[in-house]
């Protein structure tokens, strides 16, 4: 299934609020800033996905779960940084 612009950006916001959720701290902690750190993540994700040759997530839900792994990189990245 090929997402739209529209639809990763859905994912993005979907996989950034799940890792505000997950990663305790304050960066990056508003909409648009979670849908950028979602997207990053699903770009992050899916090229970790595919340097590990885990393949290339498949559906929604597997976008979701590329994406959510990938904000959680980026988030905690953030929140180094933003400790400095």
């Amino acid at each position: 299934m090929e997402l739209s612009v529209v639809g990763w950006i859905i994912v993005g916001f979907l996989a950034g609020a799940l890792s505000a959720a997950v990663v305790p701290g304050r960066a990056a902690r508003g909409c648009l800033s979670t849908i950028l750190v979602g997207v990053l993540g699903g770009i992050l994700g899916g090229f970790l996905a595919r340097e590990l040759s885990l393949g290339d997530p498949s559906g929604f839900l597997g976008a979701v779960v590329v994406a959510f792994v990938g904000a959680v990189i980026v988030r905690l990245l953030l929140e180094a940084v933003a400790r400095r």
